[in-house]
This record gives structure tokens, sequence and C-alpha cells, in this order.
């Protein structure tokens, strides 16, 4: 009856253990979320026309134009708009998934900023880049492309600049 008693007892304690480590794991989600939240990412336009700011979630949070922008025509300037809003949501997505990675990432042996780069690859029809944290440098000036019909850029993400 011993032996079972102590087989028992080591049994618990290693389940207390398990326990233990998963609320230490968990510990830091606080500072994660702050960390989330405070997500900052500033693409520009490579004419420097438009400048747009996406933060947590990739909800955009600023959009500039410069007086620039206003001699576009309209249908370059709104595909300029959805270039850089596309980069400025896409460096905010993939600094959430560092923030991830640097919370969870070896605890669960996965890697959140790989999988979102291979995943906005594969949306974008791009190679995997790095975020776009910082306003960009000015290029010189060349016309935006008109996107074409079976270019589809409402990923379902609520109303706002969907294509009729």
């Amino acid at each position: 009856m011993s032996a079972q008693m102590d087989e028992l007892i080591a049994q618990f304690e290693n389940f207390r253990a398990k326990v233990r480590q998963a609320e230490a794991r968990f510990a830091g989600v606080g500072d994660m979320q702050e960390r989330v939240a405070r997500v900052e990412s500033t693409a520009t336009s490579p004419d420097g026309t438009v400048t747009v700011v996406a933060g947590a979630g990739g909800t955009v949070t600023d959009l500039r134009l410069t007086a620039g922008a206003t001699r576009v025509e309209a249908g370059q300037l709104a595909a300029t708009i959805m270039a850089t809003i596309r980069r400025a949501v896409a460096g905010a997505v993939q600094q959430q998934a560092g923030i991830v990675d640097d919370a969870f990432g070896d605890a669960f042996g996965v890697d959140v900023s790989a999988q979102v780069r291979e995943a906005q690859a594969q949306a974008f029809g791009t190679a995997a880049a790095e975020p776009a944290s910082e306003e960009q440098p000015r290029q010189p000036s060349r016309p935006a492309r008109r996107p074409a019909p079976e270019d589809d850029d409402d990923f379902g993400q609520g109303p706002i600049l969907r294509r009729s």
C-alpha cells in the first residue's frame, strides 16, 4: 500500500509542477497584451504622397496625404492608398507575431512570425518581407498601376474601402 501511495504522491507532485509551469508561462499574457496595444507600423508610398499608420490588429490609425496627392488621378491615388495600407497593416501584424513569439514561441515550438510572413506572401503574391515599421525612404515617383478587375483586395475585413 505504501508503494501505491508513494506513486500517487509522485504523480500529484508532477501535476503540480506542470501547473506551476503553465502559470509561469501565462503570467506574461498581461505584458504581452500591453505590448500588442502599443504596436505601430508606418508605411509611406514610394512616391511619398501617402503615409499610413497601422496599430494593433492592423487597425489603420492615421492616413496622411501630401499636397501632391491631390494632383494624382483618383484611381491611381486609390491604388497607392490601398498598397500603402497593405504594407502598414502587414508590418503591424508582423510586429504582433513577433510579440507572440517572444512570449510563447519557445514554449510551444512555433514560429508565428514565419507563419505570418508566409501567409502574407501567399495572399499578396510576394516574397516574405520584413515588417514596414518606419517610414520608407522616398523613391523616384512612378505611376502606380490600376488593379486589374480580377485583383480582389477585399479580404473580408469590413466595408471600409470595399469595391462595389
